[in-house]
């Protein structure tokens, strides 16, 4: 993606909790963005050609030992530069500004005065509330800059010098609880960069499938297909460039949810004709997980697993050099990359084994969900699809929390074919990121009719997210979850208690393992 001709705007990583949120809001205002480590060289910087530089925030303090840092002549390169909480300070203390602890503190929402509307602030009130979190504040800004905002707590919420193209805000503007956030960032990227907005669902479609041809050429191509929206769009973007030269391949791995696998061949077989082989593998993997408890594990079984049997169906197809996987920007992250610590490995990335026998393309690597989702939509794929909630690649696997095995998938299986049924009849399948059950295995005292009962509970976990790499429970109706729960304790058998999970990411994850 990094090689399409669209102005880029490259985000410096310095360990913020918010950098991939600084990264959809750009992309948002259609421009192209990318998250790189702080580690960046200015070489490296300059060979990548950016427009723009975003400066990200951060938990260390300007002033502590070691704490990430950049090389100052980024100042110098002549291009536009926008410090964001921690980059602003870092902007501010080596260019000659005051960087203190102050004492007051700043964290949530916060009331901020424009006093120079400058470049950031035309068209927006003078009086707005922006969200804070740092402990340090500028106090004093560097020679040739201008003031342009305050608070309470920070003297200096804001500064830019337009002639040496540099700006700062000590708020950040990623976040929804900045009310004028995006016009901030729209202000910065439309005219201190002079950026066109020219990042759009039909022009990465078109440069996309451009790119996927002068990759692959004339080779052949294998897809893994599980149905969802990220495999399948990957999969029509490649067929769109190769043709028939591309050959879908689902695995049935007996971990899917209910309907699925029918549906998945239905739509492909026959929808977009493409060619598909199907294949049956349960027994398979079953027989590798025997025994697993361990999640990390089991990821790695799975998308070892699956990378296997694709060898296996490819040496069948003769001459398969390319094997296209639906990954997304946020399983890079996620699964670890620069400053962004892994949180779990995702079988399409930090679960794929050391050595394969092919070459992996991977069209949606620097996309968003929602950025998906738009480009499944012109793309033509099924509403069914293209609003199907994300799916762990290990399926009902990581929502058994133990050893996997056929009795448990039953359970697991009908238990999250009721939560879906009804928060559909209840209109919100689409509202919600991701609604699901999940199998301790655990099993606790319970009564039905005259007699007592040991058997399973069910936890339920509904959540809304933009990305995945934050998450809020969902507040489901009262009635919603005394359905699911009578339903699933009468219609289930082997189950006596449903709880509901109403943690958030963070601290918790939105799936269990």
């Amino acid at each position: 993606m990094t090689s399409l001709p669209h102005s880029t705007v490259l985000i410096i990583d310095f360990g913020a909790q918010y950098a991939h949120l600084i990264a959809r809001r750009v992309r948002e205002c259609h421009v192209y963005s990318e998250i790189v480590s702080s580690s960046i060289t200015i070489d490296e910087l300059e060979a990548r050609k950016p427009n723009a530089i975003i400066l990200s925030g951060g938990p260390s303090s300007v002033h502590e030992k070691g704490a990430p840092t950049c090389d100052p002549r980024l100042f110098d390169l002549g291009i536009p530069v926008l410090g964001i909480c921690y980059g602003a300070q870092l902007m501010a203390i080596q260019l000659g500004g005051t960087v203190e602890e102050t004492g007051k503190r700043e964290y949530g929402k916060t009331n901020l005065s424009v006093s120079n509307e400058g470049v950031l602030f035309e068209g927006l009130p003078v009086e707005q509330e922006v969200w804070m979190s740092h402990r340090d504040s500028i106090t004093k800004p560097p020679p040739g800059f201008t003031v342009t905002s305050f608070t309470e707590g920070s003297p200096v919420a804001s500064m830019e010098s337009p002639r040496r193209k540099l700006y700062a805000v000590q708020f950040h503007p990623e976040v929804v609880h900045t009310p004028h956030g995006t016009d901030i960032l729209k202000n910065f990227l439309y005219r201190a960069c002079d950026i066109l907005p020219d990042w759009t669902p039909t022009s990465i479609i078109e440069e996309t499938i451009e790119e996927i041809r002068n990759r692959v050429g004339k080779e052949k191509v294998i897809c893994g297909l599980s149905g969802g929206v990220d495999s399948s769009t990957a999969a029509v973007l490649v067929h769109k460039a190769v043709g028939d030269r591309l050959t879908c391949v689902f695995l049935d791995h007996g971990l899917l949810r209910g309907g699925e696998a029918e549906e998945v061949i239905d739509t492909f077989g026959r929808h977009f004709k493409m060619n598909l082989i199907h294949r049956d593998v349960s027994e398979r993997f079953l027989k590798k997980l025997k025994g697993v408890t361990d999640p990390e594990q089991k990821r790695s079984i799975v998308g070892g697993e699956f990378i296997r049997v694709f060898e296996e169906v490819a040496s069948s197809l003769k001459g398969v050099r390319f094997f296209v996987q639906g990954t997304l920007y946020p399983d890079v992250i996620e699964s670890g990359t620069g400053e962004a610590s892994r949180i779990k490995s995702h079988h399409n990335v930090g679960g794929l084994p050391e050595t394969m026998d092919f070459e992996l393309v991977e069209p949606l690597k620097f996309l968003f969900k929602d950025e998906v989702r738009l480009m499944a939509m012109e793309l033509g794929l099924p509403e069914e699809i293209v609003w199907r909630q994300p799916f762990p690649g290990p399926g009902l696997a990581v929502r058994i929390i133990g050893e996997v095995t056929e009795e448990r998938l039953k359970i697991l299986r009908e238990a999250d074919a009721i939560v879906n049924d009804e928060i559909k009849k209840a209109g919100m399948y689409k509202e919600i990121w991701q609604s699901f059950a999940v199998l301790p295995c655990i099993k606790s005292v319970g009564v039905m009719g005259d007699g007592r009962t040991y058997s399973y509970p069910i936890i339920i976990r509904a959540v809304t997210s933009e990305d995945a790499m934050t998450a809020d429970w969902v507040r489901l109706p009262f009635g919603v979850l005394e359905r699911i729960a009578s339903r699933i304790t009468s219609e289930v058998e082997g189950v006596n208690r449903v709880a509901y999970d109403i943690s958030t990411k963070p601290p918790a994850t939105i799936e269990w393992e």
